[in-house]
């Protein structure tokens, strides 16, 4: 029943993202923005929810490469500065918003990065 729900409400979000004028100013709460980037933090949202359900399920696919790249891309945007390429799209959306510790090897490539990540997430 949950799948079927996402999959209905993910087909309307997407159906509204494509007629969507990206630069419409739209209203959410106490906060104002394009419709561009309520969409951009909904790709990130739906993207992290789905990699937190398979969190614990090593056999479940990943989600698209396309929304991981999407994500990956705001939280680089909003840290102000590039995630390591060394970094899959997954390992870094985990490891950015504080779902995962860093490896010894992506603390060394994150440097002075992986505090600042999880100081604006966290």
């Amino acid at each position: 029943m949950l799948r079927f729900h996402f999959d209905d409400v993910g087909a309307a979000a997407d159906r509204a993202a494509e007629l969507a004028d990206r630069g419409t100013r739209v209203g959410t709460r106490d906060d104002v923005l394009t419709a561009g980037d309520h969409l951009s933090a909904y790709v990130m949202e739906g993207t992290l929810h789905h990699l937190d359900l398979i969190a614990h399920l090593p056999a479940a696919a990943e989600p698209p490469a396309e929304t991981l790249a999407a994500a990956r891309a705001s939280l680089e945007r909003i840290a102000g500065a590039r995630i390591p390429a060394s970094s899959s799209d997954a390992d870094a959306l985990r490891v950015g918003t504080g779902r995962r510790a860093p490896t010894d090897a992506e603390q060394a490539a994150l440097g002075e990065l992986a505090a600042g990540i999880l100081f604006l997430l966290g």
